[in-house]
């Protein structure tokens, strides 16, 4: 008969992402194979990298070791890598990790791990009590709500297959997760400035086929869990969007929704008559255009229309203008599109709105980042696309985005989602500039 994990689906899911899209493998559960170490030992032993999973009645705690299991032994072995989890039931798509080296050993009644960074502090499980034993240092770093020494109601192990066997990349892929996390939680908890607007408006301007839509996709798909795609996605010649939309991103799929909205508009293009007109941006950063306005490219939208928003409210306003451009095709620009930004940024300018530059469609996005996640590398600040646009847009460093949109992919990474969330946060701020400027006024 075939032996079943007590994981969910999400669960699962959400470990092999934390891992770089790895496979599990049931090797031991102690309901099925018997509540001794012993068992657990000969079922696990020589079986390359493992997850110890224990589930209690609040949360769900686990252990992860590169490399081999812990040869039956009295003492503890040198250090490895590993770190340890937790999903809390109200916490189940988003785990708390802790990366923490430790020695391990494993002996007739005892399974346990002493951490480098506090030796005096040990993490240990009995089977045949069903106890589990979590230094006060883990329960604090994991925000656990359960006690120190709590009883489990189940034990499993899986081999984790597919996993780089280095040190140094499983560290940075779960510090990658801890900070989009803490993204993650910064932006749930952003509110405009001043509470002057209930939710800030970005807009995305930029050529056809440079990844408006597909931003808008990321987004939702980073706050629901999953990847999802509301916005259709053009070519890179033909504009999908010939509506004006304003997507309001609610937090996961029955949540409240979030103190942003995106607005997508048609593509710029370099021929007149085709694409965005650039006499209907003044009206949209002004608030004038209603969700689902039709764009004519030969006829802008004007006060006699049917729809046209007379008397807008701040609320109604763009607060911050992204200028969104492929960055393999920013050097290959033609005159005549420079020529059509440098109108359109007029008009942002003349209305005071807050701008930034996202560039999308970056080859490798693990080469973006410092180690700390924090900057981006010298490498990508001396690539030539990122020193023309800068140039070109007049834009500070500070407010030039860079990020790798989601779009055949089938699952989402944690690096990939820090580029994401990054770039709006820094939307956040460029909006509150803007009502900043506003109240002062």
């Amino acid at each position: 008969m075939a032996v079943t994990t007590t994981l969910t689906w999400n669960e699962e899911k959400s470990l092999q992402k934390l891992l770089g899209n790895v496979s599990l493998r049931l090797l031991y559960k102690s309901s099925v194979h018997g509540n001794r170490i012993r068992n657990m030992h000969n079922s696990c032993i020589r079986q390359g990298s493992t997850i110890t999973m224990i589930y209690s009645p609040n949360n769900i705690f686990g252990i992860f070791m590169l490399g081999h299991y812990p040869e039956m032994s009295e003492s503890f072995r040198k250090p490895n890598t590993s770190f340890c989890f937790s999903f809390q039931k109200n916490k189940t798509m988003e785990m708390t990790a802790a990366f923490l080296d430790s020695t391990s050993k494993i002996s007739q009644n005892l399974l346990e791990f002493q951490f480098s960074i506090s030796p005096d502090q040990c993490l240990s499980l009995d089977l045949h009590h069903r106890i589990i034993d979590i230094p006060k240092l883990l329960v604090e770093k994991l925000g656990l709500n359960s006690a120190l020494r709590s009883r489990f109601l189940e034990c499993e192990v899986f081999r984790v297959e597919g996993i780089k066997d280095d040190a140094g990349y499983i560290n940075r892929i779960t510090r990658a997760t801890q900070h989009r996390n803490s993204l993650l939680a910064d932006l749930r908890a952003y509110r405009p400035y001043a509470d002057l607007v209930s939710e800030i408006r970005i807009l995305l301007l930029g050529p056809v086929g440079s990844g408006k839509s597909s931003f808008f996709n990321s987004v939702k798909s980073i706050f629901h869990g999953h990847l999802t795609h509301q916005a259709i996605v053009g070519s890179d010649v033909t504009s999908i969007t010939e509506q004006y939309r304003i997507y309001s991103v609610k937090d996961g799929k029955d949540g409240k929704s979030l103190p942003f909205m995106l607005c997508d508009s048609m593509g710029l293009d370099e021929k007149e008559g085709v694409g965005l007109c650039v006499a209907d941006i003044p009206h949209i950063l002004k608030g004038c255009v209603p969700d689902r306005y039709q764009f004519s490219p030969h006829k802008p939208i004007t006060p006699k229309h049917p729809t046209f928003i007379t008397s807008p409210s701040l609320k109604d306003r763009i607060h911050c203008v992204a200028y969104v451009f492929d960055i393999n095709s920013i050097d290959n620009l033609s005159s005549k599109m420079v020529a059509k930004f440098k109108q359109v940024q007029k008009e942002v300018l003349n209305c005071g709105v807050a701008h930034v530059a996202l560039f999308t469609k970056v080859n490798n996005c693990y080469e973006v980042l410092q180690d700390n996640f924090l900057k981006m590398s010298k490498s990508m600040i001396s690539q030539s696309q990122i020193q023309n646009a800068n140039k070109m847009l007049g834009i500070p460093l500070s407010n030039t985005l860079v990020v790798e949109n989601y779009a055949s992919e089938r699952e989402m990474d944690p690096l990939r989602d820090i580029l994401i969330l990054s770039a709006l946060k820094q939307m956040f701020r460029a909006a509150d500039d803007f009502l900043e400027d506003l109240s002062l006024e």
